[in-house]
């Protein structure tokens, strides 16, 4: 069976209207992933046949039949996680960081006994960033960034607005949706062109940083490098997603 994958800003997008912050319902947004994946079945006459032999997991299924979803189990974050492309989320890793690294963030579930669309995206935000960083990295940057130090009980930035920024810079920075972050400006005679693709970045990073107010130099400095990692992070992710499938068909062809 096909599987249905989502964009991290797809993801994103689900967790906003799913909290009611979007003009579009959750079933739209996972409407506009699947055409967008299946541009060519609709005039093909396959988009039925193509969307019944789709495995979708309990949690999208609740979802399309329209069932309000204020919150997740463990398994069910995992199986979102699953969705995302060039992820490869575990339960086994969740729990692992609710329960250990990134306890303070998991003290207890919001919605009753279900976990909240922020701490299901602060997951999706630190499956990314293990891509480039340690455990202890990742912590110190998310308490920079989450906590006001005048009111430790107090985000300075949600999560769910965390994740929406930094996969939206990354769908700006590769606009032909190659995969690749764009770079303009190569010079044909130049042998290093690494700081071309810093400063495309960094560029993004600030314009979005610039657009949360309320927030100290630091915490502004801090919000433009973890923007400016996670993209990375993103591209990482594809990287090592590719490495995978050689290595695993490689051992799978071994004789």
């Amino acid at each position: 069976m096909e599987s249905f994958h989502m964009t991290r800003k797809e993801m994103a997008s689900l967790l906003v209207a799913l909290d009611g912050r979007s003009s579009q319902t959750p079933l739209q947004v996972l409407q506009e992933a699947w055409k967008k994946a299946h541009r060519n079945y609709p005039e093909s006459g396959q988009a039925l046949p193509a969307l019944v032999s789709t495995e979708l997991p309990p949690i999208l299924e609740r979802m399309i039949r329209g069932s309000e979803t204020k919150g997740f189990s463990l398994q069910e974050i995992a199986d979102l996680g699953k969705l995302i492309e060039y992820s490869h989320l575990s339960i086994t890793a969740i729990q692992n960081w609710v329960k250990r690294d990134f306890k303070a963030y998991f003290d207890s579930p919001k919605m009753g006994r279900k976990y909240s669309l922020n701490q299901a995206a602060l997951i999706f935000i630190i499956d990314d960033l293990k891509s480039n960083l340690d455990f202890i990295s990742i912590q110190k940057l998310l308490k920079i960034v989450f906590l006001d130090e005048s009111n430790e009980k107090d985000d300075l930035i949600s999560p769910m607005d965390l994740y929406v920024s930094y996969s939206t810079m990354f769908e700006e920075l590769d606009a032909n949706n190659d995969q690749l972050m764009d770079t303009a400006g190569h010079v044909k005679e130049s042998r290093n062109q690494d700081a071309l693709t810093e400063n495309a970045i960094r560029i993004v990073a600030e314009r979005h940083a610039a657009k949360l107010p309320h927030m100290s130099n630091k915490q502004k400095e801090a919000l433009r490098s973890i923007l400016f990692i996670a993209t990375i992070s993103i591209q990482t992710s594809y990287f090592h997603s590719l490495a995978r499938r050689y290595l695993n068909a490689v051992l799978f062809l071994e004789t």
